[in-house]
């Protein structure tokens, strides 16, 4: 008898042992990584139609990266994002911006905003019949006439006050007389503009910030498209650059559906979870 023929029974079933044990190991890494995406993200189902485009506007002080992890789980449930500047030059000049952007894209748009970029959603929707949502995301959300100084004064912002106190000032070219760029000065950011973020994320921020022209704050805001246009809010209910209550009397005043969320100014950087939640929330409402 071939010794070397005896002995394969038990090799094949040591084989056949461990290719089971290797598939099973497989199948709970991929039930844990399942649970895991279920558990820090949450499942999304689209309920039928066509997907509508997202665009998400950031606000003063700020750069399209704000909008990153937002965006990472916004693409991983299918929906084409885009983050484009914002000028941060004037109401005006911010919206016709937008608008212009606005107009390449076909089909249903669901149009974002933070902050300042919620003065500029404002504008840049109306008279658009593609933006089907508007999400602000701790956003201003003004009605006609209202102005950024308007709306913040008397409200207890962090950014109030002297603002030799809190902004650095910078000329830039073609400003008109007597305008400058305003920064938020460094020892400020953390905790005010960033608050509830670590130490070191908050410099990074007051370093990397863009400036926001001065005369902006006194720019009146054109018609509402949140008249005519469904709208959300998320609410940070620890925000200081715009507090809370003046968060949501501006949402209620719209008709928003309010989301009230723990976190600082920076919701969707703090929270990118739950804001993004919200942003699919509306645009299912498009379908």
């Amino acid at each position: 008898m071939n010794p070397s023929r005896a002995v394969h029974p038990t090799r094949l079933r040591l084989i056949v042992l461990t290719a089971v044990l290797a598939v099973a190991g497989l199948l709970a890494a991929t039930t844990q990584a399942a649970s895991a995406r279920t558990g820090g993200h949450h499942v999304f189902r689209w309920g039928g139609g066509t997907k509508p485009t997202i665009v998400l506007e950031h606000g003063a002080w700020a750069d399209a990266s704000s909008w990153s992890k937002v965006i990472r789980q916004l693409q991983e449930d299918g929906f084409t994002t885009y983050a484009p500047p914002n000028p941060l030059r004037g109401v005006s000049y911010d919206t016709n911006y937008l608008t212009d952007f606005l107009s390449t894209i076909p089909g249903p748009i669901v149009l974002v905003g933070h902050s300042y970029g919620g003065f500029v959603i404002t504008n840049a929707a109306t008279g658009n019949s593609n933006v089907k949502a508007l999400v602000y995301v701790d956003a201003f959300i003004p009605d006609q006439g209202d102005t950024l100084l308007s709306l913040l004064n008397n409200s207890g912002s962090c950014l109030g006050g002297n603002p030799a106190n809190v902004f650095n000032f910078a000329p830039y070219p073609g400003a008109p007389p007597g305008d400058v760029d305003t920064y938020i000065k460094p020892s400020v950011v953390p905790g005010c503009f960033a608050s509830g973020l670590p130490p070191s994320q908050a410099a990074v921020i007051a370093a990397t910030q863009r400036p926001l022209a001065a005369s902006t704050l006194l720019e009146p805001s054109g018609t509402p498209a949140w008249q005519t246009i469904p709208s959300w809010a998320v609410v940070g209910t620890a925000d200081h650059v715009i507090p809370p209550a003046l968060l949501t009397s501006m949402a209620k005043r719209a008709g928003a559906h309010i989301t009230d969320v723990n976190a600082g100014h920076l919701s969707m950087i703090s929270d990118p979870e739950t804001v993004a939640q919200v942003i699919e929330q509306a645009a299912q409402a498009t379908s």
